[in-house]
């Protein structure tokens, strides 16, 4: 006997099949028998993008297991693997509650149970956020920083700024990392309102905003049975919820173990629904979790309708829409040392920087972020800050006296 966990728009689940020699037909009819789903409507794949499909004919672009006479022992799963299953209508999930008589011929209902009735959390079937480009140089940066610096045994994160399509399309030129605290199972922000007062300065002359935050995940985490935990899925409805912005993204950086036994760095990206992100708003989460508390249940004070059910607990997966994954290559270069590392960025760093690129014009040598946010320290960030991204957005002269200002600073050293 063996377990397979299933993934679908609700959540993660668990189907036990009778061993690896078992063929696709009769693990479509063990998922009809216990998720209580029909064959004819189960698509499945062991590829995670069948559920970004949108309709049922974009489905049938998944065919590695449309074959019936299939072993899934050839598709290399075995007792614990996920796969990944999209499906047409809708089902009552098994195990719902007893009823209990209220209103009229019952008990008396209050306040709180008439809100509960109205807070009917379900899986957000498509996101505000089209799709998510990230910059190549700035996301090879931070998954370069986890994996080789620090080995994803702590936590790191940081903000993404870049822009909005009136199409919903999120484009990332760059992160910006806070000063923080990373542990193996959370991260703590601490964050500097100075100097994110600069990093605002910055990104609006050249001419971009926040619009979402970026993390990883530790090694360990890698063995849990969830997408989020309860306290990263806490930090991202807050953070989506400050920001006012309908296409904010969440993404997750992580270490996955491959075919062939070797590990790879893979991205993911989600949007928190509008009922997470409401729920945070009005104060329904439990924001105390303790070391018993299941990571992949968030507890809220009070209880919501799910499925049938009326539960306090509620997996996180229901609070997640997935998001497309671009990349393209932005405006900005990301070779200066990056803030609030475990190194200190000194004027050395910055006569580095331009030496190495003295052959570029002025202007090209500066279009870099992390240097700008260095420089913005001795300029004033309500003026000359913003002017002189500016300069890297136009990518047009930089006036004399921010040019000697630069030079002088990386000749000090």
């Amino acid at each position: 006997m063996m377990m397979l966990r299933v993934r679908s728009r609700d959540g993660l689940e668990r189907v036990s099949v009778d061993g690896s020699d078992t063929t696709v037909s009769q693990l479509k009819t063990l998922i009809q028998d216990q998720l209580q789903i029909p064959i004819q409507n189960q698509t499945l794949s062991t590829d995670r993008n069948l559920l970004l499909a949108k309709s049922p004919e974009e489905s049938l672009a998944f065919t590695d297991m449309t074959d019936p006479n299939l072993p899934i022992s050839s598709l290399s799963l075995s007792h614990g693997s996920i796969l990944y299953l999209a499906y047409e209508g809708e089902r009552t999930i098994r195990g719902g509650p007893a009823v209990t008589p209220a209103g009229s011929f019952g008990r008396k209902m209050t306040v709180d149970d008439l809100i509960a009735r109205q807070m009917r959390v379900s899986r957000q079937e498509k996101s505000h956020c089209d799709s998510v480009s990230f910059d190549r140089d700035c996301a090879n940066a931070f998954q370069h920083y986890v994996n080789e610096s620090l080995a994803f045994a702590v936590k790191r994160g940081g903000f993404m700024y870049g822009s909005v399509s009136e199409g919903g399309e999120v484009e990332v030129n760059f992160v910006y990392e806070p000063p923080q605290q990373g542990m193996e199972d959370n991260l703590i922000l601490m964050r500097d309102a100075e100097e994110e007062k600069r990093v605002d300065a910055i990104a609006l002359g050249l001419g971009m905003r926040r619009v979402g935050f970026i993390f990883s995940q530790t090694v360990t985490q890698d063995k849990k049975e969830y997408t989020l935990s309860n306290v990263e899925v806490l930090l991202a409805a807050q953070l989506h919820a400050e920001s006012e912005l309908k296409e904010w993204v969440t993404a997750v950086v992580k270490l996955e173990i491959n075919e062939d036994g070797g590990a790879d760095v893979h991205f993911e990206a989600f949007q928190m629904s509008d009922m997470c992100v409401r729920l945070f708003r009005e104060g329904w989460f439990v924001t105390e979790i303790g070391p018993e508390d299941d990571p992949k249940l968030s507890k809220l004070k009070k209880e919501v309708v799910v499925g049938v059910k009326d539960l306090k607990q509620v997996d996180n997966d229901f609070f997640l829409v997935v998001v497309k994954i671009l990349d393209h290559q932005g405006p900005l270069t990301c070779t200066f040392p990056i803030e609030n590392r475990n190194v200190e960025t000194t004027m050395r760093a910055l006569k580095t920087h331009m030496d190495r690129a003295r052959s570029l014009p002025f202007v090209k040598r500066i279009s870099d972020f992390h240097l700008l946010l260095f420089v913005a320290r001795f300029l004033d960030v309500g003026s000359d800050v913003p002017a002189l991204a500016e300069c890297v957005r136009l990518q047009s002269n930089v006036p004399e006296g921010y040019e000697l200002l630069i030079d002088s600073m990386a000749n000090t050293c």
